[in-house]
């Protein structure tokens, strides 16, 4: 089958940093589904593990954390999935990823993909989606419906990828005051589309922008970006007894500076229950299902920013050059081999 891979960690700039290349078939675990992959989407994940992990032995890795394709068998244990049913999914990052034409995957962690949609626009939404949600409703614990309970998150980086699914997630599921961040024109007009209820520039010091747009404090935040750069101005800007959750992988987080007004610090990480397969791993597959059932009935949409094309490693490349560029605005979907 073909798929993409690197063989050596490299600037994304070289051409071999991704390649184009065939491997074998995947075989499905008792639990697997094997999918014929239609489309992908790419995640700053991809160029972390792509910069940071040495394949071992010589061996061709294969990136790729969000899939939407065709299930082409199932496993002997399977029991939520049939061939030829359509399905989305980000994977697990203790396997090989979807840059390929078939892929295995743990059906716990698969969800029926949305009926409204077509397989690159599905492709944008399983890995931010769930991470996302598991900020919101499961670290931060807020909670679902529409009563104004005085609450307000900050979400820092808005117009990225999970920024973009999580304002839609706040703004529609939740009676929060939404505040989002952009430093851009067309950022900002995105994240406002996307339900803020106000937009601020994070070029600026946050604590300051948020008093100059009439919001004094914040009871939660979200930071998904420089978490390290903007600590003292989220710490600031968070009210006493506060909640900060945060998605990214900051070199030093001075946890002291949260003490004096007993703030509380949440990490998000969507591969845990698949990593450490968790007693409630199957809380994916539902929560992608009801994604999906939020997609069709309107009250959510997909966060496609741009379509590269097909799925190659030569389109795969310029999709890791302009995430790492910083300037990515929803997410990049690859579609077709």
């Amino acid at each position: 089958m073909k798929a993409i891979a690197y063989y050596h960690s490299l600037p994304i700039t070289d051409p071999n940093a991704l390649q184009d290349i065939e491997l074998p078939a995947p075989v499905a675990g008792p639990r697997d589904l094997l999918v014929e992959v239609k489309a992908v989407s790419v995640n700053p994940v991809d160029t972390k593990v792509r910069q940071n992990v040495q394949p071992e032995g010589g061996a061709a890795k294969v990136l790729g954390w969000d899939v939407a394709g065709v299930v082409s068998a199932v496993g002997s244990e399977v029991t939520l999935f049939k061939a030829g049913d359509r399905v989305y999914y980000a994977g697990s990052i203790a396997r090989a990823g979807g840059n390929s034409e078939l892929h295995v995957v743990d059906e716990r962690i698969v969800g029926h993909m949305p009926k409204s949609l077509g397989f690159a626009e599905a492709a944008a939404l399983p890995l931010t989606a769930i991470t996302a949600w598991e900020l919101l409703f499961e670290r931060l614990q807020i909670a679902e419906g529409p009563a104004d309970l005085g609450q307000s998150l900050l979400i820092v980086g808005a117009a990225g990828g999970v920024g973009s699914i999580l304002t839609q997630l706040a703004s529609q599921l939740t009676g929060l005051k939404v505040i989002g961040t952009a430093s851009r024109v067309q950022t900002r007009e995105w994240v406002t589309a996307l339900g803020a209820d106000l937009v601020i520039d994070h070029s600026l010091p946050l604590s300051q922008a948020l008093k100059d747009a009439g919001q004094a404090q914040v009871t939660h935040v979200a930071s998904l970006t420089q978490t390290d750069q903007h600590l003292d101005q989220l710490v600031e800007a968070l009210a006493p007894q506060g909640k900060l959750a945060l998605i990214d992988d900051p070199k030093a987080l001075d946890v002291t500076k949260l003490k004096r007004k007993s703030l509380s610090l949440h990490w998000e990480f969507m591969y845990t229950r698949s990593l450490f397969e968790t007693a409630d791993m199957l809380e994916q597959h539902k929560l992608l299902n009801r994604v999906a059932q939020l997609i069709d009935a309107g009250t959510l949409k997909t966060t496609v920013g741009e379509h590269f094309g097909t799925i190659n490693a030569g389109n795969l490349r310029r999709a890791h050059e302009l995430l790492e560029s910083g300037t990515a605005r929803g997410k990049i979907v690859l579609e077709g081999f």
